[in-house]
């Protein structure tokens, strides 16, 4: 195995309805018609893969004037990222040991507003953007057109961006650190595979958003699923990565089961 680490880098909180990530948490039923809606603290992350062929970021957070009008106020007002503007990109990676100048490349699970935000960093560099092309695509057309997914902002990746597209569903970045095209959430998403000396991580990434999306396999809410059927598929890769390499699985925004690695992998 390689001699690599994963450090996890907090990017914040997001307050939102469950019923946005799990579907049906908020449903009413004959004997309960009107259920409470519950609101739930979610975690933004990063992480910092330093591996001997390179240091990678993966995702680049929410953008620090997200509340101050920088998304839309609907999007604002359905998922809170409250505390955006304390956690710039370049201070948060400072937080735990390096420089955006550190980064040799970036690995976007895919372009949402609350993992593209921080890409203006690198705007203008030969720093490699890694994106799949599925991903790339539906971006442009969602943010370009009045089709696709609301949650795309133009202005985190409609820049001069050194994009390195990923056409396949498997794609090994470096030794022992291989990406999965993972679609569902959205047509593009991206999750990874690290082996490092007696462990390894599994990136879910939003594939699963919660705990109730993995174990349960209670699918996302319909508002934040591009397609169940290929969601329900891209889990039971993961779960089948699961069961070979006994791995960690890292989910996308559970606030708990981030707390609970600590610092990351092989620190």
């Amino acid at each position: 195995m390689v001699d690599a680490t994963v450090r996890l880098v907090d990017r914040g909180r997001v307050r939102a309805d469950e019923g946005y990530v799990v579907d049906g948490a908020s449903m009413g039923n004959a004997s309960n018609p009107n259920p409470d809606h519950e609101m739930v603290e979610f975690v933004v992350w990063n992480a910092v893969i330093d591996h001997p062929e390179g240091t990678f970021l993966w995702d680049t957070g929410s953008h620090p004037d997200a509340g101050d009008g920088y998304w839309p106020e609907p999007l604002y007002e359905a998922f809170e990222h409250y505390d955006a503007a304390d956690h710039e990109l370049e201070a948060d990676l400072n937080r735990v040991g390096y420089d955006v100048s550190d980064i040799d490349a970036v690995v976007m699970s895919h372009l949402h507003l609350d993992h593209a935000g921080g890409l203006s960093e690198f705007a203008g560099t030969d720093v490699p953007v890694y994106v799949h092309e599925e991903e790339l695509k539906f971006a442009y057309y969602s943010a370009k057109t009045t089709e696709g997914s609301i949650a795309y902002l133009a202005s985190d990746f409609d820049r001069d961006l050194n994009w390195e597209v990923v056409h396949r569903h498997r794609h090994t970045l470096a030794e022992e650190f291989e990406l999965y095209h993972l679609p569902g959430h959205t047509p593009g998403v991206l999750g990874a595979r690290i082996d490092l000396p007696g462990e390894t991580v599994i990136v879910a990434g939003d594939e699963c958003y919660v705990d109730a999306n993995w174990n349960g396999e209670v699918p996302l809410g319909p508002g934040l699923l591009w397609s169940e059927r290929a969601w329900f598929e891209s889990l039971q890769t993961l779960k089948e990565l699961k069961r070979r390499t006994g791995g960690d699985v890292l989910y996308g925004h559970d606030l708990e089961r981030f707390e609970s690695f600590g610092e990351g992998w092989n620190l």
